[in-house]
């Protein structure tokens, strides 16, 4: 242990012996889930280091884009307006799987995976 955990460590423990975690928002309550659970785990810290400068990986920025598409898809009314959204959904869970599976992370059944490739070729 270097000379830096170890002084870590001794201020954690005083803090908690002086009661300073005792009455933290949340305490007892589950995490929230991880944005980054599909992330491969050798990548996670790079990841955690560019969201917290406010740049995300394409993956997630797509993750979060086809959930806001779910949310207009789910509200709207208009069949024209529906059809053009769900073109857009399918363009971006396409892109998010393929990238993904260059990442060798499997986000969708194989059996589906190779019917939509038949049906695109």
């Amino acid at each position: 242990m270097s000379i830096y955990d170890t002084i870590a460590e001794r201020r954690i423990r005083q803090a908690m012996d002086r009661g300073e975690f005792d009455n933290l928002a949340g305490a007892g309550k589950p995490l929230p889930p991880d944005d980054l659970e599909k992330v491969p785990e050798e990548m996670r810290m790079a990841c955690k280091i560019l969201k917290n400068a406010g740049i995300l990986p394409e993956e997630i920025e797509l993750r979060k884009s086809i959930a806001g598409l779910n949310d207009l898809i789910a509200l709207c009314s208009d069949e024209k307006e529906l059809r053009e959204l769900r073109i857009k959904l399918n363009a971006k869970q396409l892109k998010y799987n393929m990238i993904m599976d260059q990442r060798g992370i499997r986000t969708v059944d194989p059996q589906y995976n190779a019917r939509i490739m038949e049906k695109l070729t």
